[in-house]
């Protein structure tokens, strides 16, 4: 029988820019996966506030904005040496005008993609799944931003 002994949760964000459509921020991991920017919640940290702080540490980039309506949960288990670990991951949905990326000493890469492409260059189900919401919600909030600005 295995018994969890952890419980942990992370913020991160899915971070896209406007260059000639959108793009979407992937890191690489030492592990040699490609994810989102995310990491722990240190103690009395708001989500927000989590997610600024990982995203700044990991990539150098402070200026983000974060779309109100956005936020999406993800769950997963991993082992380590003591036990299971049961992993909960809130992500938001981030702008940056900022193309410039200082990666950390936890990261082998980056890359701003294409959402064919980012969907290709994840590694795991879950983050294609964000990574999927994420361009849905885009496509609604560009859509209706464009419809906004036209009737002004």
């Amino acid at each position: 029988m295995t018994i969890i002994v952890f419980k942990e949760k992370s913020v991160g964000a899915i971070l896209f820019r406007r260059s000639k459509g959108i793009e979407f921020l992937l890191l690489q991991y030492g592990a040699g996966h490609w994810d989102f920017p995310k990491g722990g919640v240190e103690e009395g940290e708001t989500e927000h506030g989590t997610m600024r702080r990982e995203v700044f540490e990991e990539t150098g980039i402070k200026d983000i904005s974060v779309l109100v309506g956005f936020r999406e949960q993800i769950n997963y288990f991993y082992k380590r040496t003591e036990g299971l670990v049961s992993k909960e991951v809130i992500f938001f949905l981030a702008e940056t005008r900022s193309k410039t990326v200082k990666l950390s000493f936890e990261h082998n890469d980056f890359r701003w993609l294409s959402y064919s492409e980012a969907y290709k260059t994840l590694t795991f189900e879950n983050s294609k799944r964000l990574l999927k919401k994420s361009d849905t919600f885009l496509k609604k909030y560009v859509s209706l931003k464009d419809f906004v600005n036209e009737m002004m």
